[in-house]
């Protein structure tokens, strides 16, 4: 009987002690993860139709693909030299993730950032500098350029071919030099003259370039430009 009434008083204690027990609150619900921050840093444009408006494509792609898991920001016609240093900076200082350059004159601008923010990557496009936080990324662009080469050797009645180019650097050369051999591989008469512009987005000044070269005989214009004016 003794065995069964002490029994009794502890189940009936734990019952106490269970109903006196505070009741646990319900799991908090889980922040809602930080979007994932993209800057882009373009040269023109995106209005352009040619370089920098395919950029802004693939950015809006992304939105699309990610939805509210990223969020991404860009700033047009950013001068390469002092003011792309400090855009990149600016960004990098505003907790942006992903830093994307796109011209070629600002591979040393965010070299020199990149080595500030070890935690934010960088993106550049057509250089050949890296980090461990910094890749470069680029078309195999002068294939097509030999293969519209082809086409241009072979529709030429002149043997003139016009070509408006930017900047004698290593990615425009690269384009030249395979779209010539394109068109000598076809036409070994025929010349490839090329005007430079010194500029990536400037249709004024691309137009005038193109218009030359038809006064000089051109009857087909190829070009490496950010715009389609010529």
């Amino acid at each position: 009987m003794k065995n069964r009434w002490n029994l009794l008083w502890i189940l009936l204690a734990a019952v106490l002690v269970a109903g006196c027990a505070k009741k646990a609150e319900p799991a908090a619900v889980a922040a809602k993860a930080e979007p994932y921050k993209v800057a882009f840093v373009y040269i023109g444009p995106p209005g352009d139709l040619g370089w920098t408006h395919e950029h802004d494509q693939g950015r809006k792609a992304v939105e699309a693909e990610f939805g509210d898991k990223v969020k991404t920001v860009f700033i047009e016609n950013v001068p390469e030299g002092p003011d792309a240093t400090r855009i990149i900076r600016q960004y990098a200082q505003e907790g942006y993730n992903m830093i994307f350059a796109t011209s070629f004159g600002y591979m040393d601008p965010m070299v020199e950032v990149a080595k500030e923010f070890p935690k934010v990557k960088f993106e550049h496009c057509s250089g050949y500098k890296t980090a461990e936080n910094m890749s470069t990324y680029f078309g195999r662009i002068y294939q097509p350029r030999y293969l519209s080469g082809i086409v241009a050797g072979k529709m030429t009645k002149s043997n003139i071919i016009g070509y408006a180019a930017a900047f004698p650097i290593p990615e425009v050369v690269r384009g030249i030099n395979a779209f010539t051999l394109g068109v000598r591989s076809v036409n070994p008469k025929a010349q490839v003259r090329v005007v430079w512009t010194n500029t990536w987005y400037d249709p004024v000044k691309e137009r005038e370039a193109a218009v030359a070269l038809l006064d000089a005989g051109a009857d087909i214009i190829a070009q490496h430009q950010d715009t389609v004016e010529p």
